[in-house]
């Protein structure tokens, strides 16, 4: 059977002695959330995940939703309590403004906490994780009318939130969509069309379900400057915030997927069903943007999310499989075999996977630190900063760390031999679940294209920069720490190599832009590298200067740290060579055999 475990005392460490979480005090929500409550949420994140979330997860994936003959869902058996309980405890809102019934408290610690909930139960934290989205941009763009009568209840988890973007022929290109708006003289629109994969769009865990949509309204330009974004709720909303008649928006099916099967994926049939304008006519994309880049975060940690826990079950399952003898001589000779954790191959795939997981937690931490500071400082040169590098990684973060999550998976699922393949040990769900995140949210090669073709060459390169001489003042400052030497000298050669791509790319974009497009998932990676090694010095940095101040009983984790870090620095890391390589020596090339070939 499978098991899990929150990393609390990894998430810990990174937020206080890697990234200096008391440095961030003076922002609004951070002083209600001291290091000792912090611990505190985080121990009981971790007892919900485990305690709560986990025993569902393989059940739900069994189970699955059902569909009604009167157009209902039904979630597996148990999701609808646990979600309950998840919601009594204010997790939905833990980060959402205090204005609208939410706590205020930081999104790093939100980030934190949902890591432990989506590694336990990735299906059921769909539901709460698309109605974060959906909040996030009522909050944004929304009237204050809209705001005050969705938020409270959205937030409190007592209705639920969708996106509903795609149609059954328009994906990543949204200027194609049919969704039509019809305006109404009472200033509503009527909102008729079928939108597809909408995750979480029926089901029985909430009184209402909040729909936001994209539609074109009658006489709109065509392509994507003439989409606009609308409100529709399931049941619709009095003035008074209760649950009138049900409006005409209804589940036409539900999708057979691979994965996710306790979440209710859903064919949405919109028949005139009332809507509400967000924002301005014709200016869709933009709120819908809002709620875009919260989810490609949150699918990014998704695919950490499911790389720990495959990683958990492997090294666990490693320690106890017997199965011939140590190359170099026996290891347990009282035993008829040693256990597979003793064999190279074997620690080589779990070093991997524990090296990256390590590396892309920091990351996550980073990178939602990032978002406080762009969302809470008033100092306009710290937003400007922290909102150019969370835009730049944002692709980085979904791309890579999904990516990367599918192929641990994968690897953990090696680990058991043929058990991996049976169903009763959890691996080939794990697999299952992880392979979406790659594909939705924009898939892995649109994010690669959106950080070369979009992010790369913003405000005249202001972001890249500003990472470039991040990461190299880094290397400079602890060039003289002998401590520190593996690691600075790798990430240096990593950031140079990721510099002259970046260069490279920068010179052959406009005169040929298909090799540029055909470098990019190599650039994108290239990037994902060189960040998760920076991750990798901080730690480093971080463990060292720890254990010279007194560990505190923690001589072995910081030992630990540092010798996994040795391992990304040395094994992983001169893989940054070879990204630069193919990208600037092998796309013309392919260009002209694809050519050829197709």
């Amino acid at each position: 059977m499978p098991v899990f475990k929150a990393p609390v005392d990894d998430t810990l460490f990174i937020l206080n002695d890697v990234l200096g979480y008391e440095r961030y005090m003076n922002l609004p929500g951070f002083a209600d959330a001291s290091p000792d409550i912090v611990e505190a949420i985080l121990q009981e994140g971790a007892r919900i995940s485990e305690e709560v979330l986990f025993p569902l997860n393989q059940s739900g994936d069994q189970e699955g939703c059902t569909r009604h003959d009167d157009a209902t869902v039904s979630t597996p058996k148990g999701f609808k309590q646990a979600y309950k309980q998840y919601c009594e405890g204010g997790w939905l809102g833990l980060a959402a403004s205090a204005e609208y019934g939410g706590q205020g408290l930081p999104y790093a610690l939100h980030t934190a906490v949902s890591e432990y909930m989506i590694s336990a139960n990735m299906s059921l934290m769909m539901y709460p994780g698309l109605t974060q989205g959906a909040v996030a941009a009522i909050n944004e763009h929304g009237t204050d009318e809209q705001k005050a009568k969705f938020l409270p209840k959205m937030i409190e988890g007592i209705w639920t939130g969708t996106m509903n973007l795609t149609e059954p022929h328009c994906g990543t290109d949204l200027g194609l969509l049919r969704s039509k708006a019809v305006p109404q003289d009472d200033g509503s629109y009527k909102i008729s069309g079928q939108k597809i994969f909408i995750s979480a769009g029926e089901h029985d865990m909430s009184d209402n379900i909040i729909h936001l949509v994209l539609a074109r309204i009658e006489g709109a330009p065509e392509g994507v400057k003439g989409i606009s974004l609308f409100i529709v709720p399931k049941f619709m909303v009095g003035d008074d915030g209760s649950l009138g008649d049900r409006n005409p928006v209804s589940c036409g099916s539900l999708e057979e997927k691979m994965g996710i099967h306790g979440n209710s994926t859903c064919v949405m049939n919109y028949d005139e069903a009332t809507g509400y304008l967000i924002g301005t006519e014709n200016a869709g994309l933009k709120a819908m943007f809002v709620m875009m880049n919260e989810a490609r975060l949150g699918v990014g940690l998704q695919g950490q999310a499911m790389g720990e826990i495959a990683y958990q079950n492997a090294v666990a399952y490693a320690r106890e499989r017997l199965q011939g003898r140590s190359l170099s001589g026996a290891k347990f000779p009282d035993k008829k075999a040693d256990p597979i954790i003793v064999h190279p191959d074997v620690r080589r795939t779990l070093l991997t996977i524990r090296a990256f997981n390590e590396a892309g937690r920091a990351f996550m931490l980073w990178t939602a630190l990032k978002s406080d500071v762009a969302h809470k400082s008033e100092v306009e040169s710290d937003v400007q900063e922290a909102d150019d590098l969370l835009t730049l990684v944002t692709p980085v973060v979904k791309g890579v760390l999904t990516d990367k999550g599918f192929d641990h998976a994968v690897m953990a699922q090696q680990m058991f031999g043929g058990h991996g393949y049976i169903e009763e040990w959890g691996m080939s769900q794990y697999v299952r679940d992880a392979r979406i995140a790659m594909i939705y949210e924009g898939a892995n090669g649109i994010q690669a294209l959106d950080l070369v073709g979009r992010k790369l060459g913003q405000n005249g390169g202001r972001a890249v920069m500003a990472f470039f001489k991040e990461v190299g003042d880094f290397c400079e400052e602890n060039r003289e720490n002998e401590e520190l030497a593996l690691y600075t000298k790798a990430l240096k050669k990593g950031l140079n190599d990721l510099q002259a791509s970046t260069m490279w790319l920068m010179q052959n974009a406009m005169a040929k832009p298909d090799n540029a497009g055909a470098a990019s998932t190599d650039y994108m990676h290239l990037f994902g590298l060189v960040s998760l090694g920076y991750m990798w010095a901080l730690m480093a940095k971080a463990a060292v200067e720890k254990r010279a101040a007194g560990a505190d009983g923690k001589d072995e984790f910081l030992a630990s740290k540092l010798l996994v870090g040795k391992f990304y620095m040395e094994r992983i890391m001169p893989e940054t060579s070879l990204r630069k390589t193919r990208i600037e020596t092998g796309c013309e090339t392919m260009m002209e055999l694809a050519e050829e070939a197709f």
